[in-house]
């Protein structure tokens, strides 16, 4: 992660990382631990972006 994120407990940010490998591989981007700047931004942004719509996912699953 990067260091805009040093301000997190150890935990989350181990919670945070696992969660964006598992949205990575569920659009198939080959994200590795350490340096992605070889990715487009395209990738990245289909990566944030799956992350995003699981979070709503689970948002609006907790309403009900």
């Amino acid at each position: 992660m990067s260091s805009r994120n040093s301000n997190l407990v150890p935990e989350a940010r181990e919670g945070l990382d696992k969660f964006k490998m598992e949205a990575a591989r569920e659009v198939g981007v080959n994200l590795k631990e350490g340096y992605n700047g070889d990715l487009t931004s395209r990738e990245n942004g289909s990566v944030g972006g799956q992350m995003v719509k699981k979070m709503v996912e689970n948002y609006e699953n907790g309403l009900k």
